[in-house]
């Protein structure tokens, strides 16, 4: 048990770095930039493993020592609790008068009257006798013990302990999330998880290789929000339908109404809607009269009134430009921020602010450009802003910088008309998957029982011994308690003066 508490301590002293330190498995952006801020320093906590401890191989070595601690001390207790279970309670002392509790009183009933009535009053105790050959003062004697369950419980709660070690442990290498963003109401509100590749992000445990995913497909028809009047978000609702026969018929998916804390569940899998923002929507024509439509997140910077930002790329229609290199340094880049309600500052009132969270007067300021966006150079790039390497190279070059409300447009100088034509709510959705989640409840609850058993149970013996006299008997009796229980010495006296037939002390 000392090395088990040790470990523990152990176990939560290594915890406070994963509390103090961004964690590769939260926001591994933050991590990036920490180590960029803070040089070597942030280079000896990476090869400390202190930006990854949950799973580093020091944090799982502690707490499979604890784990392996506890079963060392359970299966002893265990077997020590059987055996006192089987063993009658102890001979009371030679001199049960030295006792904290005792009292000795002389009765005119004979012993055998006395004995009887002593087990009629101890009910529910564990209750020996023992003639004057086995005493140990040599007088006929009565041991009773009860609050043999203490230690039950608290080996029970010592195996919810366990339980819930093992049950976590196993969670972290059977689980997978999620998140996805999905923009309601468009032609791409559908997700379905049947591949890793449909989120956004992915994390799984050890022995998730996200090819057994839980099949279903879900449908965001429309997201709403209820605001007070200083901005504060007071209620978030999606209308979704879903099913988990993904080659149904949408129009028999059944519906849902998703909120905040309320999740979906199907098939094992939770469905978060863990927050929202907007998509505004653009429109490109270009000179030869074709036109592209966008509608893209954008990050909400500002998470009081979603002042958010993020660019678009648009490539020109397949047949305009045959040479591909000249279609490269046609591509249309659009960067800057949306307001999902204009507040206009500055001098000349064209700095764009957000005044409310709700989309009343949507507007947006870009800038925009024109060049190599990086459309097909099979690198990765950001969502939510261009490429410096592209700016500073001078592949994309800026052609205009405007303020746009719905419906309003700009001409660049070869006529392509870019068209803000408003905005969409997004939703981000989180999938979870726990198989041991109940486990872990159930062990929680089976440590709480214990946990509560092993504190209110009071374990506690009474010893009563008869004395033959020439006028009837001597009784002295003796109680004792495992510790100083409040309680425990009117218990004790209350025996005593129903098995004498005293009558109750005077307050």
């Amino acid at each position: 048990m000392r090395t088990a508490l040790v470990l523990l301590f152990l176990l939560a002293l290594g915890a406070i770095p994963g509390a103090l330190l961004p964690q590769r498995s939260l926001n591994e952006s933050k991590v990036i930039e920490y180590i960029a801020n803070n040089g070597k320093t942030a280079e000896i906590y990476d090869k400390l493993q202190l930006f990854d401890v949950f799973s580093s191989s020091w944090f799982t070595a502690i707490y499979v020592l604890l784990f392996i601690s506890l079963i060392g001390c359970i299966l002893p207790r265990s077997w020590e609790h059987y055996k006192a279970m089987q063993t009658p309670p102890v001979r009371g002392p030679k001199r049960l008068d030295r006792l904290p509790l005792s009292n000795t009183t002389l009765s005119d009933a004979p012993i055998e009257e006395l004995t009887k009535r002593a087990r009629s009053l101890l009910p529910r105790w564990k209750i020996a006798t023992y003639n004057p050959e086995e005493d140990r003062d040599g007088a006929a004697s009565i041991s009773a013990e009860k609050g043999y369950a203490r230690e039950f419980y608290n080996l029970v709660f010592h195996l919810g302990l366990v339980g819930i070690l093992v049950s976590v442990g196993l969670g972290r290498m059977l689980y997978y999330e999620g998140q996805v963003i999905v923009v309601a109401g468009t032609e791409n509100s559908q997700f379905c998880n049947t591949a890793v590749a449909n989120f956004d992000s992915f994390r799984a445990g050890a022995l998730v290789d996200g090819t057994n995913l839980h099949p279903f497909c879900i449908d965001v028809h429309d997201f709403s929000a209820d605001y007070l009047p200083n901005g504060q978000a007071e209620q978030f609702n999606s209308n979704v339908s879903w099913t988990a026969d993904i080659f149904s018929d949408p129009e028999s998916w059944e519906p849902y109404q998703l909120q905040v804390n309320h999740p979906l569940r199907i098939a094992g899998d939770r469905i978060y809607l863990q927050g929202h923002g907007f998509a505004p929507e653009v429109t490109v024509t270009w000179p030869n009269g074709e036109k592209r439509t966008h509608t893209v997140q954008f990050r909400p910077d500002d998470p009081t009134y979603f002042l958010s930002s993020g660019v678009m790329r648009f490539d020109p229609p397949a047949g305009m430009y045959p040479d591909l290199m000249e279609r490269r340094q046609h591509q249309i880049a659009i960067q800057g921020l949306f307001a999902p309600t204009a507040h206009w500052t500055g001098e000349k009132g064209e700095l764009l602010s957000s005044s409310y969270p709700a989309m009343r007067d949507p507007a947006i300021a870009i800038d925009v450009y024109r060049g190599d966006a990086g459309l097909d150079t099979g690198r990765g790039q950001s969502l939510f802003s261009l490429d410096p390497g592209l700016l500073h190279s001078g592949q994309l070059q800026k052609l205009e910088r405007v303020n746009l409300s719905v419906g309003e447009s700009v001409t660049l100088d070869d006529g392509t008309k870019i068209t803000f034509d408003g905005a969409k709510e997004f939703a981000n959705l989180q999938v979870s998957h726990d198989p041991t989640q109940i486990w872990v409840l159930l062990a929680t609850v089976l440590t709480l029982v214990g946990l509560i058993g092993s504190v209110s149970v009071k374990r506690r013996r009474i010893w009563v011994r008869f004395y033959p006299e020439d006028k009837g008997t001597r009784v002295v009796t003796a109680g004792l308690a495992r510790t100083d229980r409040a309680g425990w010495g009117d218990e004790y006296q209350e025996f005593h003066r129903k098995l004498l037939g005293l009558p109750e002390e005077e307050e």
